[in-house]
């Protein structure tokens, strides 16, 4: 059975021209674009290329664009990379970050650093007036994602951004669940730093950048022979690079068409889902267009999800899981969402091959599946 995709949150399909574009550069051009003989410098031009692409998309300058290998890595390198300049203070990052920031912060918080979570309301949006008295401290590093990757609530990252520069600190946004969906500006975000990655935009895993403000003061956190200006060694991954920026032209030329075509499948679900009586997380927020995050009352996510894996739909539960200790999501938590219900939570993220037809679908299975498991609950009780 072919499944319906319906979890691009999680990573996408690489596009049929983006995939093009890598083939020569995984055969006849494999030079090591730092080598100085014909290959090589095909491979850095290529590289040169992918910057520009890359950097086109957010307004940026293509020095600004540091390859890396991902989003964990770029905003590993932002958040331990800035310490690493730094006196210990205090590093603040929203209540709603992915855990590679909130891991790495943690793990400065174990090194003298003090770690504030910015607070979020009950829809998922960081409030303002918790950064403002975050600031009250000297803090050193700021981080908030511009989207959410469960809700797909989208930040005022702008707002926090003046008020991090008032304070004379650092402010990195993770753009990794953004790019592609709706316009990222690195100039009108206000920001000293960013983080991208590839594989959500159609591109190749393995490739991400961290774009960054030419005064930002980084330690590299990899060393070797010095490439990407010194702040990334390690030899470029030529194919994945320019996926990536062949990924960001593909984003640049389709994204305002594919994002009206996402949010009326998105409305003709959660339509659905309302008749059904779920509950539907940050819905009444700014959101990226082809995300939405709901749970039923009494129906554990994980359950759900494998249900409708087996009806031929792919979709992600919203708690990180062991068959030990499942445990709710952080983010659903962060916003005030009993415990219980928040098991309950299931992502739904659409992408540019997703129909109508296949919403319709969904909701077919997906009221079985609920009807379904409600009934064992029934019996079981």
């Amino acid at each position: 059975m072919e499944h319906v995709y319906l979890d691009h949150n999680a990573t996408t399909p690489v596009d049929d021209s983006v995939l093009e574009a890598m083939l020569p550069y995984l055969r006849g051009r494999y030079g090591n674009a730092s080598s100085r003989h014909e290959l090589g410098t095909a491979a850095r031009k290529a590289v040169n290329i992918a910057r520009e692409q890359v950097a086109a998309l957010v307004n940026v300058q293509p020095s600004q664009v540091i390859f890396v290998s991902g989003g964990t890595e770029a905003n590993n390198m932002f958040v331990r990379g800035t310490a690493g300049y730094l006196k210990p203070t205090q590093i603040a990052v929203s209540a709603i970050e992915h855990p590679c920031v909130a891991k790495p912060a943690q793990d400065l918080a174990r090194q003298g650093w003090k770690l504030r979570k910015l607070a979020v309301t009950g829809d998922g949006e960081v409030e303002l007036g918790d950064v403002d008295e975050a600031l009250k401290e000297p803090t050193g590093v700021v981080s908030v994602m511009l989207a959410n990757n469960e809700t797909g609530v989208i930040q005022d990252v702008a707002a926090v951004a003046e008020r991090v520069r008032r304070a004379k600190a650092w402010m990195h946004t993770d753009a990794v669940q953004a790019l592609g969906k709706i316009p990222v500006d690195f100039a009108a975000l206000n920001v000293h730093a960013m983080t991208l990655s590839a594989h959500k935009i159609y591109g190749p895993k393995g490739a991400g950048a961290m774009v960054m403000d030419k005064r930002l003061q980084i330690r590299p956190i990899i060393h070797g022979g010095g490439h990407e200006q010194g702040l990334r060694s390690g030899t470029e991954n030529v194919p994945a690079i320019v996926g990536f920026g062949a990924a960001c032209e593909l984003a640049a030329g389709r994204m305002p068409e594919l994002a009206s075509r996402l949010t009326a499948m998105r409305e003709r679900l959660e339509g659905g889902l309302h008749g059904l009586g779920a509950v539907i997380f940050g819905e009444h927020a700014p959101r990226i267009p082809n995300t939405s995050y709901f749970a039923f009352r009494g129906i554990v996510g994980e359950t759900l999800v494998i249900e409708l894996d087996k009806e031929g739909f792919a979709v992600a539960p919203g708690a990180a899981c062991s068959s030990a200790n499942p445990e709710p999501s952080a983010t659903l938590i962060a916003m005030g969402v009993e415990a219980e219900l928040a098991r309950g939570a299931v992502r739904f993220s659409l992408g540019a091959a997703n129909t109508a037809q296949q919403i319709d679908d969904f909701l077919r299975a997906l009221s079985a599946a609920v009807t379904r498991l409600r009934s064992m609950t029934a019996v079981a009780a």
